[in-house]
């Protein structure tokens, strides 16, 4: 398999604002890729460059074999394409919108299926401009999905979405993966990249600060904090050896030992590092 999605040194200037600086992005065929990075990091600027939407200053941008600035409509009709905005305003209910938009590819999503995995079950006889804000962006992520795009671009998707909306709503995005599609995923939530994505990019202030797996990027967080209780007290030791740790622990006490936890590096913590990292650098 090859690359979905090429950038090579991706720039976008406002007057002497550096929105994108210097980007460099390889994104596999049939992975989820997610953009994280903290407000106004140049996240959206580069997903409407790859969608087309917004031209480049300078650099090398190829997605689905295109440069997304010249790109036809055979092309366009490869991605499904979730805004970070919301803007439903159509007189028509949810299945008969998620219907129609069926109607225009050729082997789409069963309907009924993606409005459940979006939680409008209830509303499907809903017209969308009667709906809420939350709910009518449920329907815009439907809209993207329903036709089986080769690429997806979901930005911020789940905003807006209860927790148990949103388990529903990783399950979708996993099964779209399982038939071949390429996702990229820009999200604040952590845990959400944590448990979808294949690769993770950070990026702040328009530049790459790290690249890797969430396990990778996990693992660069080093120590890991080791709690346990004994009678002379509450103890806590940090340590890149957690396991071993604990064996000797075990072998000190009979049995259980007494509230013992360990507790790894999150996706959440490395990235507060690195943005926090890349802050001070520039400041």
């Amino acid at each position: 398999m090859g690359n979905a999605i090429e950038v090579a040194e991706l720039v976008k200037t406002y007057g002497e604002l550096h929105a994108v600086n210097g980007l460099d992005l390889e994104i596999e065929e049939g992975h989820i890729f997610a953009l994280l990075g903290p407000n106004g990091a140049g996240k959206s600027t580069t997903v409407e460059i790859l969608e087309g939407f917004r031209k480049r200053t300078s650099g090398h941008v190829s997605v689905l074999g295109a440069d997304p600035e010249k790109a036809g409509r055979a092309w366009r009709e490869k991605l499904g394409i979730v805004l970070q905005s919301t803007a439903v305003s159509s007189l028509l209910t949810v299945r008969e919108s998620v219907t129609h938009m069926a109607h225009l590819y050729p082997h789409p999503r069963e309907v009924d299926e993606v409005i459940d995995a979006v939680g409008l079950t209830e509303k499907a006889d809903a017209k969308a401009m009667s709906m809420s804000g939350g709910q009518q962006r449920r329907l815009e992520v439907a809209l993207a999905v329903v036709g089986r795009p080769e690429l997806v671009f979901l930005d911020e998707p789940t905003t807006g979405f209860d927790p148990d909306v949103r388990r529903a709503f990783w399950k979708l995005i996993r099964s779209i993966k399982d038939d071949g599609s390429t996702i990229v995923l820009t999200t604040h939530y952590l845990d959400e990249a944590d448990y979808l994505a294949d690769k993770v990019a950070i990026i702040a202030q328009g530049a790459k600060v790290a690249e890797d797996t969430p396990a990778g990027l996990r693992g660069r967080a080093g120590e890991a904090v080791v709690r346990w209780r004994d009678a002379s007290g509450a103890h806590e030791k940090r340590t890149t050896t957690p396991t071993a740790f604990a064996r000797t622990l075990l072998a000190k006490h009979k049995g259980e030992v007494p509230d013992l936890e360990i507790s790894r590096p999150s996706l959440e913590d490395v990235y507060l590092d690195l943005t926090d990292l890349r802050t001070e650098e520039d400041s």
